[in-house]
């Protein structure tokens, strides 16, 4: 059985119906607004990539991709973990230019996730990216984006909440608290990674946690992080707290992407060195690629803080074992 919660007296607030109807809503509502915030536009993006091509993200660096045989190609393909590479290249192969960006919506399988209340092997989520001039390459234009991101969230929120009044003790927190994942520690020595971001959610509501990726004084890192997209010390994670489920929720994981000298020191920290050899790679090195910022904003996670739901099965259809299946029907909570 897969890792699950089941709070007390849980009721959704919607019926599935109406369910139904505000995914759509929030879909179109959000992708509308974070375009205007930060100046995208939605292009077409692919579900697998070729194998080898260094376009796949390899997430933490355990997780095995689905991988499928193309005869006709003689080529083997994997279906993509995230955009977070493919996306550069599309910047730079359709010419945009600083302060423009793209959104896709990404599909993906994660066979290796554990499943829980927020996990799925389906993911789904606005992929986006942006280019960036070298000296917006700062901890307070990273924040400048989350604040953005965060505005995004609470309108979309706002306009819900009119639509169904249902939702009316749903809010959320618009003002971010920033901190860094070695101040985390600090406070929390004692704390695994996943209890700090609770404890400190649970005080501030929207927080932002800042470098992920290398490692802390304690000798081991917050999470994982490939090296070779985000720069782990201009990167994070926004989350929200999550009332029904009494965790942070986390939305999104960004941030500025490594330039030349970021991935090769990250290549080594990470002790894969031989991946700077991979075709975008190479493009990142040589600086074909331009300087971008992006992220992930998950739309199953997005919409269950919306419509304070308890399990992701709410809000999208996936796969799930027979004792989740029936603990979730026991407690009142309708898996799609």
């Amino acid at each position: 059985m897969s890792k699950i919660t089941l709070p007390e007296n849980y009721q959704s607030l919607l019926g599935l119906y109406d369910t139904q109807k505000a995914i759509g809503l929030i879909k179109t509502i959000f992708q509308e607004k974070i375009c205007m915030a930060l100046h995208l536009k939605r292009v077409t993006a692919p579900l697998f990539v070729m194998q080898g091509s260094g376009l796949n993200d390899d997430l933490n660096g355990v997780e095995r991709p689905v991988a499928f045989d193309v005869p006709c190609l003689n080529q083997e393909a994997e279906v993509v973990h995230s955009l977070a590479k493919w996306k550069r290249y599309a910047l730079y192969k359709y010419g945009f230019r600083p302060g423009q960006g793209l959104v896709t919506d990404m599909n993906a399988i994660r066979r290796d996730e554990e499943l829980d209340n927020l996990h799925s092997i389906y993911v789904d989520q606005w992929d986006w990216e942006k280019v960036i001039t070298a000296d917006q390459r700062t901890l307070d234009f990273l924040q400048d984006t989350v604040r953005d991101i965060v505005d995004a969230v609470c309108a979309t929120s706002d306009e819900l909440r009119w639509k169904f009044p249902e939702l009316k003790n749903i809010h959320l927190g618009r003002d971010v608290t920033f901190i860094t994942t070695q101040e985390l520690e600090d406070m929390y020595p004692d704390y695994t990674p996943k209890q700090r971001e609770n404890v400190f959610a649970k005080e501030h509501g929207t927080i932002c946690i800042m470098k992920i990726g290398g490692k802390l004084k304690s000798g081991k890192p917050h999470d994982g992080r490939a090296p070779d997209y985000d720069d782990w010390a201009l990167n994070c994670d926004i989350l929200f707290w999550h009332v029904p489920l009494g965790c942070a929720l986390e939305l999104s994981s960004m941030g500025i992407r490594v330039n030349a000298e970021s991935l090769r020191r990250q290549l080594e920290e990470a002790g894969c060195p031989q991946r700077a050899e991979l075709p975008f790679h190479k493009m990142l090195l040589d600086g074909t690629l331009p300087l971008t910022m992006g992220g992930g904003i998950g739309q199953s996670r997005l919409c269950m803080l919306l419509l304070g739901k308890a399990h992701v099965g709410e809000v999208q259809v996936s796969l799930w074992d027979d004792d989740t299946v029936a603990a979730c029907e026991k407690a009142g909570i309708a898996l799609l």
